[in-house]
């Protein structure tokens, strides 16, 4: 930063820039080094959205009708194998999964930007978190009361 506003007084001193010019070099380096100051080091990542809910249910065909009849929601994809039916309008907004204890919310996952599964890995075992892997997308953390958040793309 030094070099830059030595270089810019330079160019002033010797007449290749204006006053104008001059000034409007060091409101920029201004600008700039305000906004690098105020980002941590290692700035991370930043929940962008909640990107789904989790619910575990009874009967997942009542489950599956509820929501279509009442959000207009369809099927976006299914594990058969888990039962787990996602339903949305073009994406998963709420994931039905047919397993005990039911009427609970098993998890939600949060959006991050951006996401790259080490750095938000490393970030948030800085932040003291413990990452579990996930079979579906991204990975899991607890929250302070045990709750499940899931963490994927946002």
């Amino acid at each position: 930063m030094e070099t830059i506003i030595s270089n810019l007084v330079t160019g002033f001193e010797r007449g290749t820039l204006t006053r104008r010019e001059l000034i409007q070099g060091l409101a920029m380096l201004a600008a700039a080094s305000g906004t690098a100051a105020a980002m941590p080091q290692e700035a991370g990542f930043k929940g962008a959205k909640i990107d789904h809910v989790s619910i575990q249910v009874t009967n997942l065909p009542r489950s599956i009708d509820f929501y279509k009849n009442m959000f207009g929601f369809s099927v976006v994809s299914e594990d058969k194998s888990n039962e787990i039916v996602r339903l949305g309008i073009n994406k998963t907004l709420v994931s039905l999964h047919h397993k005990n204890p039911t009427g609970i919310v098993d998890h939600f996952a949060i959006g991050v930007d951006p996401f790259n599964k080490e750095s938000v890995t490393r970030v948030l075992k800085q932040r003291g978190a413990t990452p579990e892997e996930n079979t579906d997308a991204g990975f899991h953390i607890k929250d302070p009361e045990g709750l499940s958040v899931q963490i994927v793309q946002g």
